[in-house]
């Protein structure tokens, strides 16, 4: 059936790749004809070309850019547009996009003081419009305190590790890793 392209936005190590991954995996158990493409993130202005060659293909595809932004990227983002949006000939119907990014609309913030009202507004109206072509958005936000704990004491008794002071030190291993995170608690 028809399906939205994705996008899985949000706080790194929250588990966005790893969730693409294996709802991938469960799903071409039951679907042979369904192939994983991943393209990495510098290569999004081929996307277009790979659009039109996976159309003419009798299998179905999900294509992965993981960790995707666009830094410097007007041509890299005027090409996913393009190819979520198919061109003439539309999307095509076997190929589902699917990214994962930290950042909700992909782009880099600018330096508004530095440029006019309007062309702030054009600025913020071009983020917005890359990530307006994903149907599906996944926010994944960073884990409060006690979300933290709680899977740092799930790991540890899963993997029967004793410890004195865990909660502390837990706490003090996410300070040094910058932040709470399923990557961090584990």
């Amino acid at each position: 059936l028809p399906a939205n392209h994705a996008l899985l936005w949000g706080v790194r190590g929250t588990g966005k790749s790893s969730l693409t991954k294996a709802a991938f995996m469960a799903v071409a158990q039951d679907a042979p004809d369904l192939k994983l493409v991943e393209v990495d993130r510098d290569e999004v202005t081929a996307l277009p070309a790979l659009f039109d060659t996976l159309r003419e293909r009798r299998e179905r595809f999900v294509v992965l850019c993981d960790d995707l932004s666009f830094e410097e990227g007007a041509a890299a983002a005027k090409a996913l547009k393009s190819a979520l949006e198919g061109g003439v000939s539309g999307p095509p119907a076997n190929v589902l996009f699917v990214a994962t990014s930290n950042r909700r609309h992909l782009m880099p913030r600018g330096h508004a003081e530095d440029r006019g009202l309007i062309a702030t507004a054009e600025d913020a109206e071009e983020e917005v419009s890359v990530s307006d072509r994903f149907g599906l958005w996944v926010g994944f936000p960073a884990m409060d305190q006690a979300t933290y704990l709680e899977a740092v004491r799930g790991y540890a008794t899963r993997d029967g590790l004793g410890c004195e002071d865990l909660d502390r030190r837990a706490l003090q291993w996410a300070q040094l890793r910058g932040g709470r995170s399923g990557r961090v608690a584990w």
